[in-house]
Protein backbone atom coordinates (compact mmCIF):
# COMPACT_ATOMS: atom_id res chain seq x y z
CA UNK A 1 0.00 0.00 0.00
CA UNK A 2 1.23 3.37 -0.88
CA UNK A 3 2.50 5.29 2.02
CA UNK A 4 1.73 9.51 2.56
CA UNK A 5 4.46 11.54 4.31
CA UNK A 6 2.53 13.31 7.39
CA UNK A 7 4.69 15.31 9.31
CA UNK A 8 7.05 14.54 11.87
CA UNK A 9 4.26 14.61 14.88
CA UNK A 10 3.57 11.94 17.25
CA UNK A 11 1.09 9.28 16.50
CA UNK A 12 1.68 6.62 18.59
CA UNK A 13 -1.21 5.88 21.19
CA UNK A 14 0.48 6.68 24.65
CA UNK A 15 -0.87 5.69 27.84
CA UNK A 16 -2.41 8.27 30.38
CA UNK A 17 -1.00 8.76 34.11
CA UNK A 18 -0.88 11.29 36.67
CA UNK A 19 2.57 12.06 38.36
CA UNK A 20 2.19 12.75 41.73
CA UNK A 21 5.49 14.95 43.16
CA UNK A 22 5.41 17.21 46.39
CA UNK A 23 6.46 20.84 45.55
CA UNK A 24 7.96 22.78 48.42
CA UNK A 25 6.03 19.89 50.89
CA UNK A 26 2.69 20.64 48.67
CA UNK A 27 0.96 17.80 46.90
CA UNK A 28 0.89 17.84 43.14
CA UNK A 29 -0.12 15.96 40.15
CA UNK A 30 0.23 16.64 36.56
CA UNK A 31 -1.31 14.58 33.88
CA UNK A 32 1.76 12.80 31.50
CA UNK A 33 1.01 11.10 28.69
CA UNK A 34 4.88 10.10 28.20
CA UNK A 35 5.35 7.17 30.10
CA UNK A 36 6.67 4.17 29.83
CA UNK A 37 8.57 0.66 31.25
CA UNK A 38 12.31 1.44 30.71
CA UNK A 39 13.95 -1.76 32.77
CA UNK A 40 12.70 -5.13 33.35
CA UNK A 41 15.56 -5.71 36.57
CA UNK A 42 15.98 -3.53 38.33
CA UNK A 43 12.08 -2.40 37.38
CA UNK A 44 12.20 1.03 35.97
CA UNK A 45 9.62 3.92 34.66
CA UNK A 46 10.54 6.40 32.71
CA UNK A 47 8.40 9.85 32.16
CA UNK A 48 8.98 12.74 29.77
CA UNK A 49 8.02 15.81 30.85
CA UNK A 50 7.46 19.01 29.43
CA UNK A 51 10.63 21.33 30.71
CA UNK A 52 8.25 24.75 31.52
CA UNK A 53 6.09 22.28 33.70
CA UNK A 54 6.00 22.59 37.81
CA UNK A 55 5.80 19.01 38.65
CA UNK A 56 10.20 18.58 37.84
CA UNK A 57 10.66 21.01 40.82
CA UNK A 58 9.03 18.07 43.30
CA UNK A 59 10.51 15.35 41.41
CA UNK A 60 14.07 17.06 42.39
CA UNK A 61 13.33 18.07 45.55
CA UNK A 62 12.36 14.76 46.64
CA UNK A 63 14.32 12.70 44.21
CA UNK A 64 10.78 10.68 44.26
CA UNK A 65 7.41 10.62 42.49
CA UNK A 66 4.48 8.56 41.54
CA UNK A 67 3.00 6.91 38.22
CA UNK A 68 -1.12 6.53 39.14
CA UNK A 69 -2.80 5.09 36.37
CA UNK A 70 -6.50 6.56 36.48
CA UNK A 71 -9.49 4.88 34.82
CA UNK A 72 -11.89 6.36 32.18
CA UNK A 73 -14.16 7.58 34.69
CA UNK A 74 -11.59 10.07 36.15
CA UNK A 75 -11.15 11.81 32.46
CA UNK A 76 -12.37 15.08 33.93
CA UNK A 77 -9.95 15.22 36.66
CA UNK A 78 -7.30 13.45 35.07
CA UNK A 79 -7.80 16.51 32.20
CA UNK A 80 -8.01 19.14 34.47
CA UNK A 81 -4.40 18.09 36.31
CA UNK A 82 -2.92 18.67 33.04
CA UNK A 83 -4.24 22.16 31.89
CA UNK A 84 -3.88 23.47 35.61
CA UNK A 85 -0.50 24.39 36.80
CA UNK A 86 0.64 23.05 40.68
CA UNK A 87 2.12 26.45 40.56
CA UNK A 88 -1.24 28.61 40.01
CA UNK A 89 -3.61 26.15 41.92
CA UNK A 90 -3.65 23.99 44.93
CA UNK A 91 -4.87 20.46 43.55
CA UNK A 92 -3.76 18.71 46.81
CA UNK A 93 -6.92 18.20 47.63
CA UNK A 94 -8.61 17.03 44.28
CA UNK A 95 -7.62 13.33 45.16
CA UNK A 96 -7.18 11.21 48.19
CA UNK A 97 -3.74 10.89 48.82
CA UNK A 98 -1.65 8.13 50.28
CA UNK A 99 1.61 6.98 50.96
CA UNK A 100 3.72 3.56 50.74
CA UNK A 101 7.53 3.43 51.29
CA UNK A 102 9.07 6.01 50.54
CA UNK A 103 6.93 8.35 51.90
CA UNK A 104 7.25 11.68 49.85
CA UNK A 105 5.40 10.17 46.89
CA UNK A 106 2.05 11.05 47.03
CA UNK A 107 -0.70 8.25 45.27
CA UNK A 108 -4.14 8.50 44.18
CA UNK A 109 -6.76 6.11 46.39
CA UNK A 110 -8.97 6.17 43.61
CA UNK A 111 -6.83 5.58 40.56
CA UNK A 112 -6.86 1.33 40.20
CA UNK A 113 -2.94 1.03 39.91
CA UNK A 114 -0.63 3.34 41.35
CA UNK A 115 3.50 2.92 41.38
CA UNK A 116 6.16 4.49 43.54
CA UNK A 117 9.29 5.95 41.91
CA UNK A 118 12.98 6.64 43.33
CA UNK A 119 14.80 9.12 40.56
CA UNK A 120 17.46 7.07 39.11
CA UNK A 121 18.21 9.77 36.26
CA UNK A 122 16.68 13.05 34.96
CA UNK A 123 17.91 12.99 31.04
CA UNK A 124 17.29 16.78 29.63
CA UNK A 125 16.02 17.11 26.21
CA UNK A 126 15.97 20.69 24.22
CA UNK A 127 11.61 20.49 25.36
CA UNK A 128 11.14 17.90 27.97
CA UNK A 129 13.17 15.85 30.56
CA UNK A 130 12.95 11.96 30.91
CA UNK A 131 12.30 11.42 34.23
CA UNK A 132 14.11 7.79 35.11
CA UNK A 133 12.77 5.93 38.09
CA UNK A 134 13.14 2.38 39.88
CA UNK A 135 10.10 1.49 40.97
CA UNK A 136 9.85 0.75 44.74
CA UNK A 137 6.32 -0.26 44.83
CA UNK A 138 3.06 -1.27 43.05
CA UNK A 139 -0.20 -1.16 44.97
CA UNK A 140 -3.77 -2.00 43.15
CA UNK A 141 -7.51 -2.38 44.13
CA UNK A 142 -8.61 -5.71 44.84
CA UNK A 143 -11.03 -5.37 42.23
CA UNK A 144 -8.89 -5.25 39.76
CA UNK A 145 -7.05 -8.35 40.06
CA UNK A 146 -7.42 -11.74 38.16
CA UNK A 147 -5.22 -14.32 39.68
CA UNK A 148 -2.93 -11.71 41.39
CA UNK A 149 -2.50 -9.99 38.20
CA UNK A 150 -3.65 -6.86 36.96
CA UNK A 151 -6.78 -6.98 34.83
CA UNK A 152 -6.73 -4.35 32.59
CA UNK A 153 -10.27 -4.51 31.05
CA UNK A 154 -11.04 -3.57 35.46
CA UNK A 155 -8.70 -0.83 35.17
CA UNK A 156 -10.04 0.48 32.05
CA UNK A 157 -7.31 3.09 31.65
CA UNK A 158 -6.92 5.93 29.39
CA UNK A 159 -4.71 6.68 26.26
CA UNK A 160 -3.80 9.58 24.68
CA UNK A 161 -3.27 10.13 20.94
CA UNK A 162 -1.82 13.49 18.95
CA UNK A 163 -2.08 15.13 17.47
CA UNK A 164 -5.59 15.20 17.95
CA UNK A 165 -5.47 15.23 21.39
CA UNK A 166 -8.04 12.65 22.42
CA UNK A 167 -8.19 10.51 25.26
CA UNK A 168 -9.49 6.59 24.31
CA UNK A 169 -10.42 3.51 26.31
CA UNK A 170 -8.78 0.11 26.08
CA UNK A 171 -10.50 -1.89 22.86
CA UNK A 172 -10.85 -5.82 22.30
CA UNK A 173 -8.08 -8.73 23.01
CA UNK A 174 -6.65 -8.97 20.13
CA UNK A 175 -4.03 -11.96 20.90
CA UNK A 176 -1.49 -12.91 23.41
CA UNK A 177 2.22 -11.33 23.59
CA UNK A 178 4.79 -13.81 22.71
CA UNK A 179 2.13 -16.25 21.36
CA UNK A 180 -0.03 -15.33 18.61
CA UNK A 181 3.33 -15.40 16.29
CA UNK A 182 3.41 -19.15 16.60
CA UNK A 183 1.31 -19.95 13.46
CA UNK A 184 2.87 -17.82 11.78
CA UNK A 185 6.55 -19.07 12.34
CA UNK A 186 5.83 -22.07 12.01
CA UNK A 187 4.16 -21.78 8.43
CA UNK A 188 7.27 -19.93 7.34
CA UNK A 189 9.93 -22.78 8.60
CA UNK A 190 7.73 -25.57 6.57
CA UNK A 191 7.92 -22.79 3.78
CA UNK A 192 12.00 -22.45 4.00
CA UNK A 193 12.22 -26.33 4.38
CA UNK A 194 10.54 -26.50 1.21
CA UNK A 195 12.62 -24.38 -0.32
CA UNK A 196 10.49 -21.76 -1.50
Amino acid sequence: MEKQKIGENFFIPMPVVLVGTQVKGKVNFMTVGWCTRANANPPMIVCGIGNHHYTPKGIGESNTFSVNIPSSDMVEKTDYCGIVSGEKADKSGVFDVFYGSLKTAPMIRECPVTIECRLVKAVPLPTNTLFLGEIAGVYADRKILKDGKPDFPAIDPLFLTMPDNRYWTLGKHAGNAWSAGKKFMQQSHKDTDKGE
